[in-house]
């Protein structure tokens, strides 16, 4: 091959390698230009019919062709390269900033027990009512001796209550299982007319779907010269229409047995179903909510008050099960799980205060 051919196919394979889209078709070119069987490759093998003189010319010419090819293609490869990396950066490109958080009042909920605790108190507040609290770890004598509780009762056993270790006394402190000692100490430091409601967190050896070895409970108690049984009804009657939002409620009063009430109602709520939906307010099926009853006339004694002259009312309802009740959650343990999932779904905005005026769930 004359010099000036090598010179064409010089410019042939560098005008190849220059219009390579990407780094497939360059390698396609390197192979027909450097390959085993390339352009490069057949013009070696013509050395051999070539005199000494001629070969060594021939040679140096193939060699200075293949060098300048060599160079085009690393050349266009660095390029191809490069080019093939922004691409492939720019389509798996990631956005590591973070968003705007929308902040505590978007993103932040009352829990359920909150938001119901403030709609309790909402209503009985709306009634009359002033709030009662006290501690949570208490003594025998507040939490079962002066709610005429009698020492052989069930609950008194270890096996429903937490108890602390003895005292050098011999008293031992309790984990109180009911809101009520709070009721004695309300009349242990004040005179009647009392009207208040207590609630907060109580204890008992227990855990299921229902029961969980902590939960909230509110009693409310009334004790004055003049409050009977009708009283009562009406304050129940008047705080199931306005916590669970209806005009009418059907409420049955059974017979029951409490220690520190005289007589002791348990009360029933009529409610329907529907599918997973509970009604409240219709139907004909019965649910229990509450215990109630009249001030035991011991319980009155306890506290150094004269039952010939003061009388009253009391009772005690869970926290947690009405609010799964009102709010449809149907496994009380999920309550303590700290699920932020479960908080976001049943929680409330913070700002959303229950009132009577604007509806205690809107």
């Amino acid at each position: 091959m004359s010099a000036p051919e090598l010179d064409s196919l010089q410019g042939e394979l560098l005008n190849a390698i220059a219009s390579a889209p990407d780094l497939a078709k360059l390698e396609d070119v390197r192979i027909a230009a450097l390959g085993r069987k390339g352009h490069v490759a057949a013009l070696m093998e013509q050395l051999g019919a070539l005199s000494a003189h001629e070969r060594r010319s021939f040679g140096q010419a193939v060699n200075t062709l293949k060098d300048a090819v060599s160079a085009a293609l690393e050349q266009k490869r660095q390029e191809l390269t490069q080019i093939a990396l922004s691409v492939q950066l720019a389509a798996e490109q990631a956005d590591v900033t973070l968003p705007v958080r929308p902040g505590p009042l978007a993103e932040g909920s009352i829990h359920p027990v909150s938001q119901v605790m403030d709609e309790i108190t909402e209503i009985f507040a709306d009634m009359g009512f002033s709030i009662a609290e006290g501690p949570d770890i208490e003594t025998d004598f507040n939490n079962f001796t002066a709610l005429n509780i009698p020492p052989e009762h069930p609950a008194r056993q270890d096996h429903d209550t937490f108890y602390f270790a003895e005292r050098p006394d011999g008293t031992r402190p309790v984990l109180r299982t009911h809101t009520s000692p709070v009721q004695i100490r309300t009349m242990l430091a004040n005179k009647p007319p009392l009207r208040v409601i207590a609630p907060g967190r109580v204890y008992r050896s227990d855990s299921d779907q229902t029961h969980t070895p902590m939960f909230h409970q509110v009693e409310g108690l009334v004790i004055d010269e003049e409050t009977h049984l009708g009283h009562l009804k009406w304050v129940l009657e008047e705080f199931c229409k306005a916590f669970f939002e209806i005009q009418d409620v059907k409420m049955r009063f059974r017979a029951s047995h409490f220690p520190f009430t005289e007589p002791s109602m348990e009360v029933d709520i009529g409610y329907s179903k529907q599918g997973d939906e509970i009604r409240i307010g219709e139907g004909d099926q019965w649910l229990e909510i509450l215990g109630c009853g009249m001030v035991h006339p011991n319980v009155l004694r306890n506290v150094e008050l004269d039952p010939e002259r003061y009388q009253g009312f009391a009772f005690g309802m869970g926290i947690d099960r009405i609010a799964m009740l009102k709010y449809g959650m149907p496994d009380l343990r999920a309550f303590f799980a700290g699920d932020l999932c479960w908080l976001k779904h049943y929680g409330f905005m913070p700002l959303a205060v229950p009132t009577l005026a604007a509806g205690l769930s809107s």
